[in-house]
């Protein structure tokens, strides 16, 4: 029966380690081809090629080191899709976003930010161009969002990415020749890992602060001074 899964599938008896099963996954641009030898299974994807939010959630992490293959470009599709798909206050959407893929405006770009070396090695960069953010606070927001949304359905199809913070927005402006009144403060990388087992490792312990560091109920209280 649809939605039961079975032995090696997602939730099935090897839920929890890298399985990997070969039906392709669907998107409106055609067939997309397997990130290694398939589509990852047990570790982001459920049955039916859908996302499993919740564990992609879990296991997303930032990804600097790219496999020197190309994206498929329904993958990149797929990927500005979801940027486009984002939430925005007043659905105001105040992005553009700029797909890289030549080489040289890669290594340009990756040295229009401190820690942003990352960029030259990509197959892709998305970066997201907004209008100026002192025009209200949501816009940055809103960019964030988008970020994100991209990021995960990355994720879902095996693909990396890590966020660049652009230090130097008029040599960014000079190198992808975009107008005076849009800004642009990060870009994404996005690429198959070079290590592949990145995409199915549990994360770290101690990564992120505890639940009781971060959450309140109610009303704002004092918290234990140990935390």
């Amino acid at each position: 029966m649809a939605g039961n899964p079975t032995p090696g599938r997602a939730g099935g008896a090897t839920a929890g380690r890298a399985t990997y099963r070969s039906r392709p996954v669907p998107f409106p641009w055609g067939t997309l081809p397997q990130p290694e030898k398939n589509v990852i299974s047990g570790g982001v994807l459920s049955l039916g090629g859908c996302m499993d939010v919740a564990q992609a959630i879990r296991l997303k992490r930032a990804v600097r080191s790219y496999a020197a293959r190309p994206l498929p470009e329904a993958a990149i599709q797929a990927i500005l899709l979801a940027g486009r798909r984002a939430q925005s206050a007043k659905n105001t959407q105040p992005w553009h976003f700029i797909a890289v893929q030549e080489r040289t405006s890669l290594e340009a770009l990756s040295r229009t930010g401190t820690f942003a070396g990352h960029l030259a090695g990509a197959p892709l960069a998305v970066a997201i161009l907004t209008p100026d953010p002192a025009q209200r606070w949501s816009i940055l927001f809103d960019a964030g969002q988008a970020a994100a949304y991209m990021q995960l359905a990355a994720w879902e199809l095996g693909i990396g990415s890590c966020l660049a913070t652009i230090y130097e927005p008029e040599q960014a402006r000079s190198i992808l020749g975009f107008p005076d009144d849009y800004h642009l403060h990060v870009a994404i990388s996005f690429g198959y890992p070079a290590e592949p087992a990145v995409l199915t490792a549990p994360p770290r312990p101690g990564g992120r602060r505890p639940v009781v560091a971060v959450v309140q109920h109610e009303r704002w209280s004092e918290r234990p001074a140990d935390i």
